[in-house]
């Protein structure tokens, strides 16, 4: 039996409230009457085991806010700023309509900041995970300039080519690892099961056997021999690699090996090219300040030695400088970009240069 709180009336008029148990609520109202009570509200109670348990979902397991999302958000959202819908009712929609739930929190929270008082770009500064500085500082450029549809509209396009390109090089960079990691295990494979069994057969013959065929017996036995040590040495290479990665150091000489190897150095020149050139192009066009654009994309280069050159370049422009010029002295910067940039200034379309530099070399991606 269940147990109902109720709100009634005695036969004289004077009010009683209590619980009673019994199976349904029509039985409960039953029993009231039976004592005599009429009844004017009766609910469930709720016990110990009947309320519902919120447990709060860990933060590593609630799913991360993708690059789609983003991009989805941002369309709607440029069109519904368009259509003339306050600022708080397009959050209130895309918070509420949003797929992913973690994404739809944050945008609750940004809403509320919002109607507290706080601007759009300020709002978006709690979740730095989900809006870059990028996202942010070209919201804020278009809400000085009046022109945050147009900001949001230029953000979509700018996100859809950088994923495009990121899912390029990942696709691009998956079948040459995969073909490796294949032939390692296969190879392994033989020298530690196949090759052993034919050492078995070669034996019984008596027969010296060919340099080939020996060596390939005696590299079997001594793989066989020290393939633990081999396993460690591997991960510890490996383990030892990224603590020295992370490092300010490590990370300056990867980078620099990783642009002067052959084939894979000029693709990632083209790409940290493109990249460079995509998003100044697009934050110049967005009204933000120019040593401002740079020193965001420093940061969003993917490659140290690209980072330090453009922080160089931005130490020269604060100087007075040009841009172009103080590329051509980094020496990573291809000599065409240089130019282009360099007439982009002459003519004052550099947003417009810098577009075109990116379409060109990620065609060259390609």
């Amino acid at each position: 039996m269940a147990k109902f709180a109720y709100q009634g009336r005695t036969a004289s008029g004077e009010s009683r409230s209590g619980t009673v148990e019994a199976d349904t609520v029509e039985a409960a109202r039953s029993r009231l009457r039976q004592m005599k009570i009429s009844p004017t509200s009766v609910a469930k109670k709720a016990g110990i085991f009947d309320a519902e348990i919120n447990i709060p979902t860990p933060a590593f397991m609630k799913p991360k806010v993708s690059n789609k999302d983003l991009v989805i958000f941002t369309r709607q959202f440029a069109t519904m700023i368009d259509s003339g819908l306050p600022l708080v009712q397009c959050l209130d929609i895309q918070a509420k309509q949003a797929p992913n739930p973690t994404f739809r929190e944050q945008l609750s929270v940004i809403k509320e900041t919002v109607e507290s008082g706080t601007t759009f770009a300020d709002a978006l500064r709690k979740f730095p995970g989900t809006f870059d500085e990028l996202y942010r500082n070209m919201v804020a450029a278009g809400e000085v300039g009046g022109i945050l549809d147009t900001i949001l509209n230029r953000l979509a396009v700018y996100l859809e080519k950088a994923d495009t390109l990121k899912r390029q090089i990942k696709g691009a960079m998956m079948y040459p690892l995969v073909t490796v990691l294949v032939a390692a295990i296969v190879v392994a494979v033989l020298l530690l099961k196949v090759v052993p069994t034919f050492e078995t057969m070669f034996a019984e013959f008596g027969s010296s056997l060919p340099a080939p065929t020996q060596f390939v017996i005696d590299l079997s036995k001594w793989m066989q021999a020290n393939f633990l040590y081999m396993v460690v040495i591997i991960v510890g290479g490996v383990t030892g690699l990224k603590a020295f990665y992370k490092s300010p150091a490590g990370h300056l000489l990867i980078d620099k090996i990783m642009l002067k190897s052959p084939v894979f150095g000029e693709l990632l020149t083209r790409v940290a090219v493109a990249r460079f050139c995509r998003t100044m192009g697009t934050m110049i066009a967005s009204g933000v300040p120019i040593l401002e654009a740079l020193d965001i994309c420093s940061r969003t280069a993917g490659n140290r030695v690209i980072e330090l050159a453009v922080m160089k370049v931005r130490e020269s422009i604060s100087e007075g400088r040009t841009i172009s010029e103080p590329l051509s002295e980094s020496g990573v910067f291809p000599e065409m970009v240089c130019q282009m940039i360099h007439v982009g200034e002459a003519t004052g379309a550099i947003d417009v240069m810098l577009n075109k530099v990116a379409d060109f070399y990620e065609e060259e991606v390609d």
